[in-house]
């Protein structure tokens, strides 16, 4: 009897044990969830803001070429000496 007890008071210990260790790994996973999340919208940010900068580079590029094909076409408009 003495057996039996202490058989049924170990599995109870043992299942007891084991429950706050699945309440501690979903924690873990709710915040690694987070951190993953936060990491995707910082990445996105940084897409975004790189992509600004492109976008403002080919606006100032497209912007030097018109001025020199203008500046080139004034030059050879202007009468000759």
């Amino acid at each position: 009897m003495k057996r039996i007890a202490a058989f049924m008071l170990m599995i109870a210990l043992s299942v007891a044990c084991s429950m706050p260790v699945q309440a501690e790994d979903t924690a873990a996973t709710a915040e690694n969830m987070r951190r993953s999340r936060k990491a995707a919208k910082d990445q996105q940010k940084m897409l975004k803001k790189a992509d600004k900068k492109q976008r403002k580079a080919m606006k100032k590029y497209e912007k030097a070429q018109r001025k020199a094909v203008k500046k080139q076409n004034r030059h050879l408009d202007s009468p000759s000496r």
